[in-house]
């Protein structure tokens, strides 16, 4: 080979693999969960679908980047369930760590808490395990919610879902923290518009380690539905109580929690019946995506992924990865791109509407058989509503 060529040979052999290693540069995507303290058991349905979508992306290739390959590298960190910590997280993810995209927090409270850090810095992010009709009524800009367990929709579903169900008197429990809140805020009006006399009204502090006293409350008015407003702690709590004391209620509604898989693993018999928010299930044939989501999930972590949070994660990835296969990492253009396309997902397609989901009808869902089953509303149910069986001898 001439002297020449070999030069040629080389500088080319030199672009090439600088091309590779310009291609092999990570998209660095931060985050933060509460891997710590009161709301560690509900986030690692949400971690489990972050780690699997990277190892997903990175084995086809890497993230496409607006027509270029770049693997996925995570920056995370526990906030400790503390929003505080969370807030400065985010903050040191956009400013210090200089990451080039961001995934959600757990939570309600935490979404509500970094929101003004992305609006400050003009930073988009994909929502997911939240929701707020007061964070829907603020300036949209930089985040989005795929759900659509949106408080005054549910509120308005579970109305209908019960005068169905020919329910005359309710009893309600509620955690004090903004989802539950929120969804007593629109439920307790349309009950009344519904003729629905609530017999029981309990609100309890987060960390609440006996209820005893509310369902004994509860047990005595002999309600015909028992509306457990309750986050995952307290959603086993009052299953246990709930169960001991043998309260009978035709309908009882868990709000979150039971789509998570140890609770049907932690209840078995006793969970069949149990109504809870959730709007996915692996066995709606509408989402071809769904069955191989559920499929890679469990081949992974050798459990079922949570109906709800583990869905509604797994859509804000989906979404996301598609914007960026758009957009590439500019952020406005992000931005435009997010609040203007519908995504293909596996809950069906999303589009949004400000910064909710547009396309997905609010869901109710029930533990059949150790199965969560979409049950409401018909048109989009996989299995018929039931009426709780008896708790089962213990």
């Amino acid at each position: 080979m001439h002297r020449k060529s070999i030069v040629t040979f080389m500088a080319l052999a030199g672009l090439v693999l600088a091309g590779l290693a310009q291609a092999a540069e990570p998209v660095r995507i931060g985050f933060s969960l509460s891997k710590t303290g009161m709301f560690a058991n509900a986030t690692p349905s949400q971690l489990n679908v972050y780690e699997l979508w990277k190892e997903q992306v990175n084995a086809a290739g890497g993230l496409d980047v607006a027509g270029e390959r770049r693997p996925i590298e995570f920056v995370s960190y526990d906030d400790q369930s503390n929003t505080g910590n969370a807030v400065k997280i985010y903050e040191k993810l956009i400013t210090d760590d200089k990451v080039d995209l961001l995934l959600a927090p757990w939570g309600t409270p935490f979404h509500f808490a970094v929101a003004a850090v992305l609006e400050r810095h003009k930073f988009p992010m994909i929502g997911n395990s939240a929701a707020s009709v007061q964070l829907r009524e603020i300036k949209p800009g930089y985040i989005w919610f795929p759900t659509s367990a949106i408080p005054d929709k549910i509120a308005e579903e579970m109305g209908k879902l019960l005068s169905s169900r020919g329910v005359k008197t309710v009893a309600v429990t509620n955690l004090q923290l903004p989802f539950s809140l929120e969804i007593k805020q629109f439920l307790m009006p349309v009950l009344e518009r519904a003729g629905i006399k609530v017999v029981v009204d309990e609100a309890y502090p987060p960390g609440i380690k006996d209820m005893t006293a509310i369902l004994i409350k509860v047990k005595n008015a002999k309600p015909d539905a028992v509306l457990s407003l309750s986050y995952p702690p307290d959603s086993v709590l009052y299953m246990m109580t709930a169960r001991e004391l043998g309260i009978d209620a035709p309908f009882q509604f868990v709000l979150i929690g039971p789509t998570i898989d140890f609770f049907a693993k932690m209840f078995g018999p006793a969970a069949d019946g149990i109504v809870t928010v959730g709007h996915w299930s692996p066995h709606q044939k509408a989402w071809p995506k769904a069955k191989p989501f559920f499929d890679a999930y469990v081949a992974k972590f050798n459990t079922r992924p949570d109906y709800l949070d583990s869905a509604l994660a797994y859509m804000s990835v989906e979404i996301l990865e598609q914007a960026v296969a758009k957009a590439g990492l500019d952020k406005e253009k992000l931005r435009r791109v997010i609040a203007s396309t519908t995504f293909d997902t596996i809950n069906g397609p999303v589009r949004f509407d400000g910064v909710q989901n547009a396309t997905t009808p609010t869901m109710f869902l029930q533990l059949q058989a150790g199965e969560a089953q979409i049950v409401w509303p018909p048109d989009q149910a996989t299995a018929e509503i039931m009426r709780k069986p008896a708790w089962p001898a213990q």
